[in-house]
């Protein structure tokens, strides 16, 4: 008995220890390390230096105390920046889609066009479109006719 509670006490949880002390400092910390982005590191940079100023042990100037209002709005200013460019590129973005659907256009009109300028096959300009009498009416008798739209009986 004496035996296993030694085993347990010099051994087992002292490696029980060791295995929650790698999972805390090393496993969860490389993690967190993975998913820090400089943002959050300029954001933190502010608490460090309250810190050091409230442990009045370091003397820090007033001005090193702005440095957090400077990152603050160095961040408000790259968010405004990043909008601005990207309303210029969708106007840019725009505007090349339009360019690209006129030469599209053009470019699917450009036949007729083409055939437009041969002078011996000229054509009248409503002939396709034309309806063709393909015969007269059996009740051609002259009494209805219409002028303007309006059939008079």
């Amino acid at each position: 008995m004496w035996k296993e509670l030694w085993q347990k006490w010099t051994i087992d949880k002292p490696a029980a220890l060791g295995d929650w002390l790698r999972d805390v400092f090393v496993v969860q910390l490389a993690a967190f390390l993975d998913r820090l982005t400089l943002r959050q590191v300029i954001a933190f940079i502010p608490v460090v230096i309250l810190i050091f100023a409230y442990y009045h042990r370091i003397p820090i100037p007033p001005e090193l105390m702005l440095v957090g209002d400077l990152l603050a709005y160095i961040d408000v200013f790259s968010a405004l920046f990043l909008m601005g460019v990207l309303t210029r590129a969708a106007t840019v973005l725009f505007i090349v889609r339009q360019a690209i659907a006129r030469a599209a256009r053009l470019l699917g009109s450009l036949p007729e066009r083409m055939q437009r300028l041969d002078f011996r096959h000229r054509r009248e300009g409503g002939a396709k479109n034309r309806k063709r009498l393909t015969g007269r009416a059996k009740d051609d008798d002259g009494e209805n006719f219409a002028v303007h739209g309006v059939v008079l009986a």
